[in-house]
């Protein structure tokens, strides 16, 4: 599967964002399901805090895996002066 080029800024927020949203979902789950055991929206808010690590691991594998591929018929740099 062909993934489309993402600039490399938008990138690291995205991977930020996962990450910091994941574990504090994760950290608040325990917190509250410590207070109050047996209750499932403690259990979702952790499962949806794991989901948002595993989409901040998938953003930095994108981040450290893509090549950006130049076309020198599209790029101005390359493009002869008339």
């Amino acid at each position: 599967m062909k993934l489309k080029y993402v600039q490399p800024k938008k990138l690291k927020v995205l991977i930020a964002v996962f990450t910091v949203v994941g574990v504090w979902g994760i950290g608040f789950g325990l917190w509250r399901g410590s207070l109050d055991p047996g209750s499932m929206n403690n259990f979702m808010i952790v499962v949806l805090g794991v989901v948002n690590l595993f989409l901040g691991a998938f953003m930095a594998y994108l981040y450290l895996t893509q090549v950006r591929k130049i076309d020198p018929r599209k790029d101005s740099k390359y493009k002869r002066k008339k």
